[in-house]
């Protein structure tokens, strides 16, 4: 009878509201190593456990099905650099301020896990596998080794990425070499854009490489994976594996990412894994990357620091899976490289408000590929968003970016980033015909010059470069690159006409600003160029392309001094900027001081082993010094790195026609004949066509 009565009364006691289940409990462990994986551009639904059928993910599959998968994991932003600065620092953009791949750095002081657990006794260590997360991007504080050696590069200065076997390779060294607890930040490349997958799965997914480079990724994990799956319980590794964004591919007209916010660049994968603290299992609410710094930070039983963005992650993976605080998100870079409206937003619930000039309101569960906006229909919900999304941003500090340099914009352009030198400056009154929904077209375009000039089609690039500026006149980033083409093509008038249009859009934009000063020094005219300059060398932050270019034209006015300072400047900003070095050397090289010339050149190579340009100068060095075979044997070097550096190619044909090497010294001329832009090389050309007429 004890019984009956008993569970009566528990159930009369539950009716009652008195009683609730006893919450699942969340363990924590302090001593954990710390594997935080990141996969740059992986779509969460291109992983066999998201649902993707014929995905070959085994090895992040198992970690997923032995861990803890996050069904609805957030992005705050759809490029690089600021994703990983928001994973590292538990931090929103709008409060670390980086919010761009190109004029943007993470903030010198503020903390980051790194930081973090290195004051907590850990070792820490970085490997990553591209070029926007490089050092000088800022992201290397509180890491004792800080890897960003990128080795697979395809011209010049493109030594942009490396793969991911040679990533995991590295990291596991350092991981073996012992100290435990360790933080081991992993970042792999795979599956960028352009997706080009080594075999097998090349031949596997010939007709899908970017599901080649998801399963290439997936392989390359394995020797980091395998052992830790191994262990299983015994284990003492906290594994967080995620990515930075996802990848359009063509849906909503976009081909890779950062313009829109669409789920397939905003949701990405999330898994918790260790055995010890957490039992398998699906959380459905959604997450945001801001969780993750909290979430480790709990799991080690150590306290989060204040003003974090984020919360932890481990009551919702033991069992409690209650709705969380909003998602913001945003995708700046059509307003910072275009001059297109800014694009933010936030994630409630099911509903996703996208706040443009032509707003956007979608249901996720009825409508996950977001193809039916409510907007107009659900007004009221629309707003309620607009006005969440307002108190949201109420501590935004605007985007505030610095000027790149060349080398970064065309490293990072190389990789599929258009960017410009200079922010755009931010517009109040952007319309319908500035929403990036109406002009993604030209996206793809812009994209489209790049892959033509790479394939050496310099007239289709210019073509298709010059309708872009016609049907959307004034944009700098274009401007710009329409100049560059037109010099590289030999009009130089033309490019000098085209940077000024671009200086008059954006005066302060430094990059139009250098373009312009490259082209009068072009022109001879190296006084204009450095008088036009001098104010920009002056700001407290000047573009290095400033300097560079003033240095060059103050090199050729006879005035080596100011040169040489303005070059030591560039080192004083960036200390391993190769190209700084190498107009160093060349101002050594004008006043025949070889020896020195030839020590600034060497130091260029150590530090860029591919800089097309420094093996050239050094060819000069070994001419004039007396070392034909040697000269030969650069001017080679630099026409392989950068087969239209046609200074060299000329003066390799000479040189080799001096040392009576006649069918060689033909082939090279035949070659420069050809191919050398007009009319910069009317008078090279014609002596060049004269000898090899009479050879």
């Amino acid at each position: 009878m004890v019984g009956p009565r008993f569970s009566t009364a528990i159930a009369a006691l539950a009716a009652a509201g008195v009683l609730v289940a006893c919450a699942p409990r969340v363990r924590r462990e302090a001593g954990l190593d710390v594997l935080l994986v990141t996969i740059d551009t992986l779509r969460a639904d291109a992983l066999g456990c998201y649902g993707r059928t014929g995905a070959s993910t085994p090895w992040m599959d198992r970690l997923a099905g032995e861990g803890v998968r996050f069904e609805r994991a957030y992005a705050h932003n759809v490029v690089t650099l600021p994703s990983h600065a928001n994973l590292l620092s538990g931090r929103l953009p709008l409060d670390h301020g980086v919010r761009d791949n190109a004029g943007f750095r993470f903030p010198k002081g503020a903390a980051t896990l790194a930081t973090l657990l290195r004051a907590r006794g850990y070792r820490t260590g970085a490997f990553v596998s591209a070029f926007p997360l490089a050092a000088r991007f800022g992201l290397d504080a509180g890491f004792d080794v800080y890897d960003d050696r990128f080795l697979t590069g395809r011209g010049p200065l493109r030594e942009d990425e490396r793969a991911g076997s040679e990533t995991v390779a590295a990291a596991s060294e350092w991981l073996a070499a012992g100290g435990a607890p360790a933080f081991l930040w992993l970042h792999l490349y795979e599956p960028h854009f352009p997706y080009r997958p080594p075999e097998p799965w090349a031949g596997r997914f010939a007709a899908d490489p970017y599901a080649g480079e998801v399963a290439a990724a997936d392989a390359a994990l394995a020797p980091l994976l395998r052992p830790v799956l191994e262990r299983g319980r015994a284990g003492r590794t906290l594994v967080v594996l995620t990515a930075d964004h996802g990848e359009s591919l063509g849906e909503h007209g976009e081909k890779t990412h950062g313009i829109f916010a669409y789920e397939a660049t905003l949701r990405v994968p999330l898994v918790l894994y260790c055995p010890r603290l957490l039992a398998p299992g699906k959380v459905v609410e959604p997450v945001r990357h801001v969780d993750v710094v909290p979430t480790v930070l709990d799991a080690l039983g150590l306290p989060a620091p204040d003003g974090l963005s984020g919360r932890s992650l481990l009551p919702a993976a033991a069992g409690r899976d209650e709705p969380g605080p909003p998602v913001y998100f945003e995708a700046l870079s059509g307003m910072v490289n275009r001059r297109w409206a800014p694009l933010r937003g936030v994630v409630r619930g099911r509903l996703k408000y996208v706040d443009l000039p032509l707003p956007e309101l979608y249901d996720l569960l009825d409508d996950p590929r977001e193809e039916r906006n409510l907007a107009a229909r659900r007004p009221s919900e629309r707003d309620e968003l607009r006005a969440l999304l307002a108190r949201l941003r109420a501590s935004d500090r605007g985007v505030e970016s610095t000027s790149e340099d060349r080398e970064t914009r065309e490293r990072l352009r190389a990789l599929g980033y258009l960017a410009a030198g200079e922010a755009a400056p931010s517009r109040r009154d952007y319309g319908p015909d500035d929403d990036p929904k109406r002009l993604i077209a030209l996206d793809a375009e812009m994209q489209a010059v790049d892959a033509r000039q790479e394939a050496g089609d310099l007239a289709g690039a210019l073509a298709l470069c010059r309708e872009i500026d016609r049907r959307r006149p004034g944009m700098p980033l274009v401007l710009v690159q329409l100049s560059l083409l037109q010099r590289e093509t030999g009009d130089l008038a033309g490019a000098l006409a085209t940077a000024e249009r671009a200086l008059a859009a954006s005066p302060e934009d430094q990059g139009a600003a250098s373009a312009l000063a490259s082209h009068l020094n072009d022109a001879g005219r190296f006084q204009e160029s450095a008088d036009l300059l001098e104010p920009y060398a002056g700001r407290p932050e000047p573009s290095l392309d400033v300097l560079l270019t003033r240095g060059a034209a103050l090199a050729s006015l006879g005035r080596p001094a100011e040169a040489l300072a303005a070059f030591e400047r560039v080192r004083d900003l960036v200390p391993t900027h190769a190209m700084a070095l190498v107009n160093i050397g060349t101002v050594h090289l004008m006043a025949r001081d070889y020896p020195r010339a030839r020590q600034a050149l060497e130091a260029a190579l150590e530090r860029s082993p591919r800089l097309a340009r420094a093996h050239n100068a050094l060819g000069v060095v070994e001419a004039e010094t007396g070392h034909p075979d040697a000269a030969i044997v650069r001017w080679r070097e630099t026409v392989r790195l950068d087969p239209r550096d046609f200074d060299a190619l000329f003066n390799l044909g000479l040189l080799l026609r001096k040392e009576g090497r006649i069918a060689e010294a033909r082939e090279c001329l035949r070659r420069f004949v050809a191919e050398a832009p007009r009319p910069a090389y009317d008078r090279e050309v014609a002596q060049a066509a004269a000898w090899v007429g009479k050879s």
